[in-house]
C-alpha cells in the first residue's frame, strides 16, 4: 500500500512538472520574438538615424539645344544618333554659296565706300586751300574793278565837260560805254566776292561730306563683318563635349534660323532629389550622399549635397497655388536638392538624364 501511494505521488509530480514546462515554452518563444523585435528595431533606428532619403529623384544635367543661325540646305552631316562629340567638332555644314556671294558683294561695297571717302578727304584738303585763295582773288578783282570804274567814270566826266567843238560824239559815246562796262565789271566782281566770302561754309560742306562717307564706310564694314559671320554660321560646330540626342535633321534638309536640330547632353550629370520640407531641417550643402541607381544597382555611387533650391517645386509651376483663396488644405511640399556625384561612375556606365535614383543623405 505504501509503495503504491509513493508511485502515484511520483506520477502526479512528473505530470505537474510536464504541465509547467509546456506552459513555459510559449512564453519563452513570445519573449524571444519580442526581444528580437526590440533588438531589430533598435538596430534599425541606430543605423538609419541621421539619414534622409527619397525615391522622388532622378539624374539631371545640361542639355544644349543646337539650332542654326542661318538658312540653307544641309550639305554635310557629321553626326548620327547618340554620337559622342567634343567641343569644336564639326556637326553639320549648310550650303555656303549664297553667303560667299553676299560676302564678296559686301566687300566690294566697302571698297567703293573707302574710295569715295579717300576722294572726299582729298577734296577737303583742296577746299581748305582753294576757298581762302578764291577769296583773296575775288577781293583783288574787286579792287581792280573799282579802279577801272573810277578811271572810266572820270574819263566820261571829262568828256562831258569838254567843249563839244573840242571833241566828237564818238569819243563821248566811247567814254560812256567804258564807264558802263567798268560799272558792270565792278558789280560782277562784288557778286563773286560775296560767294568767295563763304569760306567757312564751303569748308564745312566738304567736312560734312567726309563725315557722311566715313559713316558709309563704317556701315559697309559692318555689313561685310555680318556677311563674314553669316558665312561662318554655315559651319556648325559643337559648343561643348556631349552626346547627340533627339536628332531631327537629315542630309539635304532645308533649315531655318532657330530651328531645333537636336540636343547635346553634356557629360556632367548630377542628381535632382525632391525632398519633403520636413526632411530639410538638418540638411546642409556639403553633406555626404549615398546614391542608389535603379539602372545600375551594383554601382557604389557617392556624392554630396551641392545646394538647396530657394523655393518648392509647386512655387515655380506655371500655375502656382493660391492658398489665400477658398478652403485651405495643407499639403507637404517638396523642395529640389542638387546632389553632385563625386565617385562611383565609369565610362562603361553612362548616366542618361531622367534615370530614377534613390539618394540617402547623412544629415548628422
Amino acid at each position: 500500500m505504501t509503495v503504491t501511494n509513493e508511485a502515484a505521488g511520483s506520477k502526479a509530480g512528473s505530470a505537474a512538472g510536464d504541465k509547467r514546462r509546456s506552459s513555459l515554452a510559449p512564453r519563452l518563444v513570445f519573449g524571444g520574438v519580442v526581444l528580437a523585435l526590440v533588438l531589430g528595431g533598435t538596430y534599425y533606428w541606430l543605423s538609419t538615424r541621421g539619414l534622409e532619403s527619397t525615391d522622388d529623384a532622378y539624374t539631371d544635367g545640361t542639355a544644349i539645344t543646337i539650332a542654326p543661325k542661318v538658312a540653307g540646305y544641309v550639305v554635310k552631316l557629321a553626326v548620327s544618333d547618340n554620337t559622342r562629340v567634343k567641343a569644336g567638332d564639326t556637326i553639320l555644314e549648310i550650303d555656303p554659296r549664297d553667303y560667299l556671294v553676299a560676302r564678296d558683294k559686301a566687300l566690294a561695297t566697302e571698297q567703293l565706300a573707302e574710295a569715295q571717302l579717300m576722294s572726299a578727304r582729298t577734296n577737303l584738303e583742296i577746299a581748305r586751300v582753294r576757298y581762302p585763295a578764291d577769296l583773296a582773288s575775288a577781293e583783288a578783282t574787286v579792287a581792280s574793278a573799282k579802279a577801272s570804274y573810277a578811271k572810266a567814270h572820270a574819263d566820261l566826266l571829262r568828256q562831258q565837260k569838254v567843249d563839244p567843238r573840242a571833241t566828237t560824239q564818238q569819243q563821248v559815246d566811247a567814254a560812256r560805254q567804258a564807264d558802263e562796262s567798268a560799272a558792270a565789271a565792278l558789280k560782277d566782281a562784288e557778286a563773286k566776292l560775296k560767294t568767295a566770302q563763304l569760306v567757312e561754309q564751303n569748308i564745312a560742306t566738304a567736312e560734312a561730306q567726309v563725315k557722311q562717307l566715313e559713316a558709309q564706310v563704317a556701315s559697309a564694314k559692318a555689313d561685310y563683318d555680318q556677311a563674314v559671320l553669316n558665312l561662318g554660321y554655315t559651319h556648325v560646330t559643337a559648343p561643348a563635349d556631349g552626346w547627340v540626342t533627339k536628332r531631327n535633321v537629315e542630309l539635304g534638309n532645308y533649315l531655318q534660323p532657330g530651328q531645333s536640330l537636336f540636343s547635346l547632353v553634356s557629360p556632367q550629370v548630377w542628381v535632382t532629389a525632391n525632398f519633403k520640407e520636413s526632411q530639410l531641417t538638418d540638411m546642409r550643402p556639403g553633406q555626404h550622399v549615398k546614391i542608389d541607381i535603379d539602372a545600375y544597382p551594383d554601382l557604389d555611387v557617392e556624392g554630396h549635397v551641392d545646394s538647396i533650391q530657394m523655393g518648392s517645386g509647386s512655387r515655380f509651376t506655371a500655375f502656382p497655388a493660391e492658398n489665400a483663396t477658398g478652403n485651405f488644405v495643407k499639403i507637404v511640399q517638396r523642395v529640389p536638392v542638387k546632389i553632385v556625384i563625386d565617385k562611383g561612375l565609369d565610362a562603361d556606365h553612362p548616366l542618361p538624364l531622367g534615370l530614377s535614383v534613390e539618394p540617402e543623405v547623412e544629415v548628422k
